[in-house]
């Protein structure tokens, strides 16, 4: 049983299709497909169902993945501990993080932290659902802190405090008024976000201990996450209000593109976590990731 083959069908497995693991290992999808027919001969056993659309393990094949993941995991933590032989750690870290904090929370931390372990590779995935890191195949995640798995480690990364701001271009307050409390809202055109579940998030305001919960309509819906450059750009162009992170909006309220409303009412929340599984080997790369990330807290 050749050690190749049993890890070409845990990627193919992971990544859901031959192509995306390809992708992920540096290799062709043809020699993934090869390897897997070859395990599957040797063990007398279909591994995955194939189609048209998509690749998704047999039991027997969920069974195989059960068994090799713990021991693939012992295997990497071994080569891993050469790492402590090295000046500076070397390694991949894959990161799963949210829309938000790929803007706001990673650019300048993440490019210092580049610039001081060259060695490391950081693979950063953009997503804004519930994700199981490891079944993504990721070392750690940045969530808030309703949205953090469960038996996890977490570790306060970026600002600790964040608000949601309340915007709208001086032209199309001009033109509709500007709103003096949230109720106002649904009298308005307000530009919507969208999570890839279909879920539409809820506009929050709070002030001196009230806090409302608003759900307007307006002329557009977009999916959150690459499509919000749009709604921005829309709200700029005087199509409506947009309720954003502070952050996201910040130059487009420091330039004057968008005015500010309801200010007193912006909601205030705790900042983002960085977290990874509590076991009893951290990867080199993930380690140092989270002691940076420590040190730059302490600084900041």
């Amino acid at each position: 049983m050749q050690l190749n083959d049993l890890a070409a069908f845990v990627s193919v497995a992971r990544a859901g299709g031959f192509r995306d693991a390809a992708r992920v290992a540096g290799v062709s999808a043809s020699s993934l497909s090869v390897a897997v027919r070859r395990l599957e001969t040797k063990l007398g056993l279909r591994l995955l169902n194939r189609t048209t659309r998509s690749i998704a393990p047999t039991e027997a094949g969920l069974r195989l993945i059960e068994k090799l993941t713990p021991l693939f995991g012992e295997m990497e933590a071994a080569l891993d501990v050469l790492n402590g032989f090295r000046d500076k750690p070397t390694g991949t870290l894959k990161l799963n993080v949210p829309t938000s904090a790929a803007r706001i929370d990673l650019p300048d931390l993440l490019a210092r932290f580049v610039k001081q372990y060259p060695d490391i590779r950081v693979e950063v995935v953009v997503e804004d659902g519930f994700v199981d890191l490891l079944s993504v195949g990721c070392d750690a995640g940045i969530r808030y802190d309703e949205r953090l798995e469960q038996d996890m480690i977490a570790v306060p990364i970026g600002a600790r405090v964040q608000r949601f701001a309340t915007a709208a271009s001086p032209a199309y307050l001009n033109a509709r008024g500007r709103p003096q409390h949230p109720g106002e809202l649904l009298s308005h055109a307000c530009l919507r976000g969208q999570f890839a579940s279909g879920a539409t998030p809820t506009w929050y305001f709070e002030r001196d201990g009230e806090l409302l919960q608003v759900n307007p309509t307006g002329p557009l819906l977009v999916r959150l996450g690459a499509a919000i450059d749009l709604a921005i750009s829309c709200a700029v162009a005087g199509v409506g209000i947009i309720h954003l992170f502070e952050d996201m909006l910040r130059p487009q309220l420091d330039s004057g593109a968008l005015e500010p409303i309801l200010e007193p009412w912006w909601q205030r929340f705790s900042g983002p976590f960085l977290y990874y599984p509590g076991r009893r080997h951290v990867p080199a790369p993930l380690r140092a990731f989270v002691d940076f990330v420590k040190s730059d807290s302490q600084v900041s």
